[in-house]
Formats: C-alpha cells, sequence, structure tokens
C-alpha cells in the first residue's frame, strides 16, 4: 500500500514539474516572441515611475499581451528596478523582452519631443518638435528666433520635461561670431563662451546637449572636430591642390563654402580658384568683399556697393593677391575636401545661373554670355 502510494505520489510530482516546466517554456516564449504592436508607439517613462504602471501603460497601448507576463519576465531577467526615465520609439511587433532591454538599458530618448537650435547663416532658430511614431518623422509645434521672439508656451513646457532632448544644429559657412551670440541666446545653456574662437575652426554639425552645459564647453567640442577634418582632409589632399598648408585650405574652403550651396559644385568651384592661384589671377570672389564689410559680424543685408567692391580691405579679392589672410566663415568638410581635392577642369570663372548653382566659364568670352543671360534673369525677375 505504501509502495503504491509513493508511486503514486512521485508520478503525480514529475506530472506536476512537467506542467511547470511547460508553463515555464511558454512564459519565456511569450515573452521573447513577437508582441502584438500592430503601429509604431512612443513610450513616456516618466521620471519616478515603477514597472507595474509601465507595464499597465504597455497593455492599454497594446504593446504587450499580459502585464502581468512582463513583470515577471522583467524580474526573472533581474531588470525590475533598473528602469531608466526617457521616452522610447517601439516599433511594430516588438517583443516584451525588447521593450524591458530598451527602457532599462536608458541613453538618450529615441522619440517625444526635441528642441532643436538652428544656427544658421542669416538667424538662429529654436523649434520645438515631436516626433510621430506612425510616420517615424517629425511634426513642428512651435519655432521662434531666441532673444528676439516671445517664447511659445510649449518651449517652457518641454523644458520642464525630463525627457525632452536637445540639439544645436550648426550650419555650414557661418562666421565664429555667430556661433558664439547663437549660444549666448541659448537659455538652457550656463557659462560665458571665453574668447572667440578663430573664424574657420568650428565644426558645422549637429551637437546632442543637455540643459545646464557650459557654453565654452560646446566650442571647444566644435574646435576639436574642426581639428580633426582639418587634419584628415589634408591628408588626402591631392597633386592638383594649390594651397600649401592646411591654413591655406582653410581659408579656401571657407570661401568654396560661402560661393556655392550646391553640394556638387563644389570641386568645380574650387577648382576655379586653384586654377586662378595658379596663374597669378586675382580671386575676385564677393563673399571677401562682405567679410571685410561687416568682419563676420552679422549680415550684411544687401548688395555690395561698388565702393566697396574697390575699397581695399586685408579680405577684399578683387584688390589683394592670393588668399585673404583667414577664413571668412566656418566651412564643412565637403568644402574642405574640395579645396584640396578640386575638379580637373580649365574653368577660371562662374556666375549665378538662375537655378541656384552656377555656369562656368573658360574664357571671358563665354563667361560675358553667361553674365548677359544671369543679368536677364535678374531683370525678369525684378519686373514681376
Amino acid at each position: 500500500m505504501w509502495r503504491s502510494l509513493a508511486s503514486n505520489m512521485l508520478t503525480v510530482l514529475v506530472v506536476m514539474l512537467f506542467l511547470l516546466g511547460g508553463v515555464i517554456l511558454w512564459g519565456k516564449s511569450q515573452y521573447t516572441s513577437e508582441g502584438p504592436l500592430e503601429s509604431a508607439i512612443c513610450l513616456r517613462v516618466p521620471s519616478g515611475t515603477n514597472m507595474t504602471r509601465v507595464s499597465r501603460n504597455l497593455a492599454e497601448q497594446g504593446a504587450i499581451s499580459s502585464d502581468a507576463m512582463f513583470r515577471i519576465g522583467a524580474r526573472y531577467a533581474d531588470k525590475t528596478s533598473q528602469l531608466k526615465a526617457g521616452s522610447y520609439l517601439l516599433q511594430p511587433g516588438v517583443s516584451m523582452a525588447e521593450i524591458t532591454d530598451q527602457i532599462t538599458r536608458g541613453g538618450a530618448s529615441s522619440c517625444g519631443t526635441e528642441i532643436v537650435y538652428r544656427v544658421g547663416v542669416t538667424r538662429v532658430l529654436a523649434e520645438v518638435r515631436e516626433l510621430d511614431p506612425a510616420t517615424n518623422s517629425f511634426v513642428e509645434r512651435a519655432e521662434f528666433v531666441p532673444g528676439a521672439d516671445e517664447v511659445p508656451a510649449i518651449y517652457n513646457e518641454k523644458k520642464a520635461e525630463a525627457d525632452t532632448r536637445y540639439r544645436i544644429a550648426l550650419a555650414e559657412g557661418v562666421t565664429s561670431w555667430q556661433v558664439v551670440e547663437s549660444l549666448k541666446a541659448m537659455d538652457i545653456l550656463q557659462g560665458d563662451p571665453g574668447e572667440r574662437p578663430a573664424e574657420g575652426l568650428l565644426a558645422p554639425d549637429s551637437y546632442e546637449v543637455a540643459p545646464g552645459d557650459n557654453r565654452a564647453d560646446i566650442l571647444a567640442e566644435m574646435q576639436e572636430r574642426q581639428i580633426l577634418r582639418i587634419n584628415a582632409a589634408w591628408e588626402a589632399r591631392s597633386d592638383r591642390a594649390a594651397v600649401n598648408s592646411p591654413e591655406e585650405m582653410l581659408i579656401l574652403a571657407s570661401i568654396i563654402e560661402k560661393e556655392t550651396g550646391v553640394a556638387e559644385e563644389r570641386p568645380e568651384v574650387a577648382a576655379v580658384f586653384t586654377n586662378r592661384l595658379n596663374r597669378g589671377m586675382r580671386l575676385q570672389t564677393d563673399p571677401t568683399v562682405i567679410y571685410g564689410v561687416t568682419k563676420g559680424e552679422g549680415v550684411l543685408g544687401r548688395g555690395l556697393r561698388q565702393s566697396e567692391l574697390r575699397r581695399a580691405t586685408p579680405w577684399n579679392t578683387y584688390v589683394i593677391e592670393g588668399l585673404p589672410p583667414t577664413p571668412i566663415a566656418n566651412p564643412g568638410l565637403a568644402s574642405l575636401q574640395a579645396a584640396v581635392n578640386p575638379a580637373d577642369s580649365d574653368y577660371i570663372f562662374f556666375v549665378a545661373d538662375g537655378t541656384g548653382g552656377h555656369a562656368f566659364a573658360v574664357t571671358l568670352e563665354e563667361h560675358n554670355r553667361n553674365v548677359a543671360k544671369w543679368r536677364q534673369i535678374e531683370a525678369e525677375r525684378n519686373n514681376n
């Protein structure tokens, strides 16, 4: 009898263990397999929340099939106490395990609100935008000029949220004065920027920043990136380059940057200046004249006068021979590369062609025809 009872109990225990193992395997499969989310969502994890609230939120949004299973899986993975505040982009079909990994790994938020400070050639603009998970594209909520326009309420609201991301987008061709003055106008930053960096030594790029960051530190990072780019471009220079040092390359690159906003034109523009330097011709480029007038402090905002074209300044390439003494802006990587890798062409002239680009010419006769076409386009536009 006892032997029979023991045998039955052993059988029941084996069955229970087998069932338990099956439940565990099923639960693990549910936790790691594709989830029910049909379209992307932005999951916001506020500071101070817990895994229970997050799991319920996920279940309500249809991202997981079971909030209890989600919590058990997170506990089993020993990640319950590792929850990180932020906004996380969850893609369709994301598994519970992948969600747990996202919200406990931390790092920069992958969706939600982003405030971008765009430092452009003509102005600085603060833009509040939010990622639309369905289209994976940003939707603009507000924009304003810091220090000039009235600050939108949504800007202050989003600044108060811990998971808002901040970025400075530095355009190619801005001057160092413009960058420093723009940083001063950004109210999330602190500290004195210090001495203005030399012209040309700030890298046009995108910079992740955070409230309380020091202005001088941001400028230092911009300089570090630009120096790396200068060194890399100089190392990759071709035999056609007319410049003799990284410093001259930087000056020529800044002129190329200000002459064209069309990326594929940069090597052609570089070729024109390279050919002129090799022939001992003056560069005769308007942006250098403008820099001689403004010193890079602001925008001229009007056409050049004949008196300014004739006025002798260290930067006026209608008057001086060769390159000016300093860069006239902060060039991007493509212009640095073009300065020492010009196109293999004989062009020595170019003029605007009315499309945003330029018409290039080898002879003065051809150039004069291109100028006449441009004057006609200008006249037609003025009449309209």
